[in-house]
């Protein structure tokens, strides 16, 4: 008999086995007929409850289903495992196991009390995601106990089932405003006066010199080209950052949850306003399938860009956009952690000055130490992107509300320090 079939005895049964071989063996040593035949005896019980348990049908059979299959952290996911028997159950009463994360609340245990009914039976549960990310549900097993406790083995009954918990949107109002049929004045200075100007940049190394303003050029004692670019109107980039050393705490109080919440909210809101939106990375790459435009179909629950955000991990790369600044034919919305002036520059520089942006700068050293001393770097970076004409709020508490930080970010002399605090 396999060392894999013997796993199935209890340590009740183990013991039992290894008592009867002992006496077995004092028995025949000491040469003891009684002892030998009721050794013999209990070594034959274990061994052949294992044989009629490994060869009973349990001849059940389940199917599991999850209401929703997509559920927001925090929300409550239905879920049934439907029971139906085939044939006899065995002689005790077993046990169904439907595996399930500790996260989600730990397995779950139902025994059968004798006969299923013809209709079957239903086992019904609630989880309540704390984190977002892919959740694996089951297998489902029965598991079956022979009637002296000998032996207990499991017998598969259900696969596993996919639960998706995407992270928390939270409505918001209002919208940019910049980035549908006109867009605001930055306030940033201009190359000059007129509407020519307002398409001229300073020549940068490799500009075609046939698009030097010869013009503005004369009147600036600098080197002044056209920009043919064009935004396009209504198209809107967000930017999440996502690098695991610009954020802060741990689970669902950490910063890149915050982060990640905010940039659903975000996207989710910006296309609801009928803008067309795309999703992005540190490295640039496209979270989810493109750009989004118009309503969701399904609701929300069932959106390809909370599924992609679901999925997302932290990266160990500390460049923010090491290959360029993505579609600079669009205007921006930065959800940043911690970022030196250095990558506010490099963000700014690296996109035409007739695109907008807006930033919201998370100081993370709120989510660890209430009060910490990190904000100087913070209204340093925060400065660096106003010079360069862009929207900014900056965030220091868990406790902010993303709808709060989103009305701030367009709010009209916003002072320069952490949102909540006194300028």
């Amino acid at each position: 008999m396999s060392t894999g079939v013997l796993s199935a005895l209890t340590v009740r049964g183990r013991c039992l086995l290894a008592a009867s071989c002992a006496a077995v063996v004092c028995a025949l040593v000491l040469d003891e007929r009684d002892l030998l035949r009721v050794a013999v005896f209990a070594a034959a019980l274990p061994l052949l409850a294992l044989v009629v348990s490994l060869s009973a049908r349990t001849g059940l059979h389940a199917r599991r289903e999850l209401t929703p299959q997509r559920v927001e952290v925090g929300g409550e996911t239905s879920v049934r495992l439907r029971l139906t028997s085939t044939g006899g159950l065995p002689p005790s009463d077993p046990v169904v196991l439907d595996e399930v994360p500790h996260g989600l609340g730990g397995p779950v245990r139902y025994r059968l009390n004798g006969l299923l009914p013809a209709s079957g039976s239903l086992v019904e549960y609630t989880v309540r995601p704390r984190l977002r990310g892919v959740h694996r549900l089951g297998p489902a097993r029965c598991r079956v106990e022979d009637p002296f406790g000998l032996v207990v083995f499991d017998r598969h009954l259900a696969g596993t089932s996919r639960l998706v918990a995407v992270p928390e949107v939270v409505p918001l109002t209002g919208s940019p405003p910049w980035g549908e049929g006109g867009r605001e004045n930055s306030g940033t200075p201009r190359a000059g006066h007129g509407a020519d100007d307002a398409t001229l940049r300073e020549y940068r190394h490799g500009d075609d010199l046939r698009r030097v303003h010869w013009k503005t050029t004369a009147r600036r004692d600098e080197l002044m080209v056209r920009v043919t670019e064009t935004p396009q109107h209504g198209a809107i980039t967000v930017l999440l950052d996502h690098r695991s050393a610009a954020h802060r705490g741990t689970g669902n109080q950490s910063s890149l949850e915050w982060a990640v919440s905010a940039a659903a909210s975000v996207c989710l809101h910006l296309r609801e306003c009928g803008r067309r939106v795309r999703l992005v990375d540190v490295a640039g790459n496209h979270l989810g399938p493109g750009e989004f435009s118009g309503h969701p179909d399904g609701g929300w629950g069932e959106d390809p860009i909370l599924e992609s955000l679901a999925l997302l991990q932290p990266t160990a790369s500390r460049e923010l956009l090491p290959d360029g600044a993505p579609d600079t034919d669009r205007d921006l919305v930065a959800i940043l952690g911690n970022t030196t002036p250095a990558g506010a520059e490099a963000l700014t520089s690296a996109r035409p000055e007739n695109t907008r942006g807006a930033v919201i700068l998370l100081d993370t050293t709120g989510w660890t130490e209430p009060g910490g001393e990190h904000r100087d770097m913070v209204s340093a970076t925060a400065h660096r992107f106003r010079r360069a004409g862009w929207n900014v709020t900056t965030v220091d508490s868990p406790a902010t509300s993303v709808s709060h930080a989103w009305e701030r970010l367009y709010a009209r002399d916003e002072p320069f320090d952490a949102l909540g605090s006194e300028p």
